[in-house]
């Protein structure tokens, strides 16, 4: 019988020297603490721009869903300030919240008998959502897909949207409401 030749085990000889020297050490830190230090901010940054363009495309897609579900009921529907999700408020901005619903009686809010279509809760804290004069409160699409207010003129404005910290140019989005009813959304340096 023959024996099998015996394979030694490896061995490695380990360094005297491993690890690294104080200088090497700070100069590592110091490069770790300036990528930080740029990249940090400009996440923020991003977060917030991700933010803001969620909150403008959330609004144009729930007038566009206003203006469709008007024509296809071939009745009014409506979108209002709301901070409870179920009524109509009077005071405060859009950054409340809003609900988009069957405004069958072309009072600009919500009765009982209505139907409550959607409904968006409020923005983060900070954030600014304003409309101007005719779009401060509600928006009211007639069954043709068009903008009309309770006393039956056309219906145009702007609501405008800033971030919650300052931001730099061209941050601020501002959904534009014209009289046929279409929306579009456009990127502004206003907000401070």
């Amino acid at each position: 019988m023959i024996k099998p030749k015996m394979i030694p085990p490896i061995v490695r000889k380990i360094p005297d020297c491993c690890g690294m020297t104080l200088i090497e050490l700070l100069v590592a830190m110091s490069v770790l603490t300036i990528l930080l230090a740029v990249g940090v901010p400009s996440f923020g940054q991003f977060m917030a721009n991700t933010q803001l363009s969620g909150y403008a495309n959330t609004m144009f897609s729930h007038l566009a869903l206003a203006r469709s579900e008007a024509i296809k009921r071939n009745s009014r529907v409506a979108i209002c300030k709301s901070s409870d999700g179920s009524t109509c408020a009077s005071t405060g901005d859009w950054n409340q919240g809003w609900i988009v619903f069957a405004d069958t009686d072309n009072s600009g809010s919500i009765n009982a008998d209505e139907q409550l279509i959607t409904v968006m809760p409020a923005l983060s804290s900070g954030f600014s959502f304003v409309g101007n004069s005719s779009v401060s409160s509600y928006i009211s699409y007639d069954s043709q897909g068009m903008t009309k207010l309770k006393s039956g003129g056309f219906q145009a404005g702007t609501i405008t949207l800033c971030p919650a910290v300052p931001a730099p140019a061209g941050n601020g989005r501002e959904i534009i409401l014209s009289g046929s009813g279409r929306s579009r959304i456009a990127k502004i340096n206003t907000c401070s």
